[in-house]
């Protein structure tokens, strides 16, 4: 079994070639294509694949764009729990008002790291899940996601 590498912010993207690329953009060129074909033909065949393009390309965004909203609300959900634990009780009722975006965003950062990093975040109420993943020190990798 492979270790996983360090994670960072440098590298903490994930990317599945096959997906995001491969077909990604097999999706992209196919929906070119046919509109493409649909421009020059003005058929009925055309307009088809055309339709069929559109719906491949729903799908493609869809696929991607589900499992992560339902990932998005188990972090936020294990974040808020990671809060509870390790706040003191002033600070847990400030940091009530933390977005969604903002709570996704502390779980790279390292338990010592959290009650500092919500302070910030408090004092800059709009920080982005960027600003605040640039801040953290101890980087606590994330390999579960997809």
């Amino acid at each position: 079994m492979s270790e996983e590498p360090t994670q960072s912010f440098a590298n903490h993207a994930r990317m599945v070639p096959g997906f995001h690329y491969v077909t990604g953009g097999l999706t992209l060129v196919y929906l070119i294509w046919s509109l493409w074909r649909l421009v020059s033909e003005r058929s009925a065949a055309a307009l088809q694949g055309a339709i069929g393009a559109g719906a491949l390309v729903g799908t493609y965004w869809y696929a991607r764009n589900f499992p992560l909203k339902a990932q998005d609300r188990v972090i936020r959900l294990e974040e808020q729990l990671r809060l509870a634990r390790l706040l003191p009780a002033e600070l847990k009722v400030r940091a009530s008002g933390l977005t969604a975006r903002q709570l996704i965003s502390l779980r790279f950062a390292s338990d010592a790291e959290v009650p500092e990093l919500v302070e910030w975040i408090i004092a800059n109420g709009d920080a982005s899940g960027k600003m605040i993943k640039q801040r953290i020190r101890t980087w606590r990798p994330d390999h579960h996601r997809v």
